[in-house]
């Protein structure tokens, strides 16, 4: 462990009143990257509000398909096969979570990961927040060459044993965010927090270009972008708050969502709204739950002036979208 490390920061005497309570540091390895890939393995390290470990746990999963780039993860279909079930796993899961922060590097993916699956299990994990070493790392201006793991590990003197293994990947980002936290704490750093929101619909629309494999589970391999068809109606620019929306209009997402991202995009496309992927002086409106996180295009629409709307009022904005005018 890192007790005796130099480049890690003492725990400092006063610690922040507005940390969290405890962490529970996460690694999940997937069939894929794909919305429709599964876990295939999952561990968590949890640790008490100054980063102390206080216990692991570890798991693999049948995935019901593929186990996908086997050349990375090491789990084949016959290691999987008798795995339990990601709901048989799932209470016990939930239990290493319930309580505190989900930490991991690129957050953003272990928790939509984790999201679907609970969805598909018809349950939800109970996570509030989350926060991601990369965006913590950056926080903090660490001198890293690039931000992953093996480059935050390297820094902290963590020897990494088992790279893509969840286990281990989940022990170096624990042993790795204790000093980080800990420098964070003694400079007074706001840790960059972001909310969680469960998924209550979802989508695992087959992609173009899956094939049927063994016992009929779809093969993994790379996914063509899905292309969406350009939007018929020009621009009539940006959304008035109060008003109504106007077919063309551009609007860009942000952040979790309780509807699936995709789901979204597709209402809005159906509509005869123009779906971004960015953010612009010519966006119409930013849809966003989480209008005080720090991402690139929450920072643009502050700059740009562009409104910002709720998962929720965007939703009854869709119900009632003004046709673009004819000719």
């Amino acid at each position: 462990m890192l007790d005796d490390l130099t480049t890690a920061a003492s725990s400092p005497t006063v610690w922040p009143a507005a940390y969290p309570q405890g962490y529970a540091v996460v690694d999940v390895e997937t069939t894929g990257l794909a919305r429709d890939d599964r876990i295939i393995s999952a561990a968590v390290y949890r640790l008490d509000a100054r980063g102390e470990v206080e216990d692991h746990w570890y798991t693999v999963v049948n995935p019901e398909r593929d186990p996908g780039p086997v050349w990375i993860h090491g789990l084949t279909s016959d290691v999987l096969e008798g795995a339990p079930l990601f709901q048989d796993i799932a209470a016990e899961f939930a239990a290493r979570l319930e309580g505190r922060v989900l930490v991991a590097h690129n957050a953003v993916f272990d928790w939509q990961m984790i999201a679907r699956e609970y969805a598909r299990a018809r349950s939800e994990a109970p996570v509030k927040q989350r926060l991601c070493t990369i965006a913590l790392s950056k926080e903090l201006k660490l001198p890293l060459p690039n931000h992953k793991l093996e480059s935050l590990a390297a820094h902290f003197g963590v020897v990494q044993r088992r790279a893509h293994h969840a286990l281990d990947d989940a022990r170096v980002l624990a042993e790795a965010f204790r000093p980080s936290l800990r420098v964070a704490a003694a400079g007074g750093v706001r840790l960059p927090l972001h909310e969680c929101l469960p998924l209550t619909e979802w989508t695992d629309r087959p992609r173009s270009g899956q094939q049927a494999g063994p016992g009929g589970y779809r093969t993994a391999g790379w996914r063509p972008s899905r292309k969406r068809p350009a939007c018929p109606y020009p621009n009539p620019g940006r959304y008035e708050p109060g008003g109504r929306l106007k077919q063309g209009m551009r609007v860009a997402f942000s952040g979790d969502t309780s509807v699936e991202r995709e789901l979204l995009e597709d209402r809005a496309t159906e509509a005869g709204l123009h779906v971004a992927g960015s953010l612009s002086r010519l966006t119409s409106l930013l849809v966003t739950n989480d209008p005080d996180s720090g991402t690139s295009k929450v920072v643009k629409a502050r700059q740009y002036g562009t409104p910002v709307v709720d998962e929720a009022a965007f939703g009854q904005l869709l119900g009632d979208v003004e046709a673009a005018p004819e000719g």
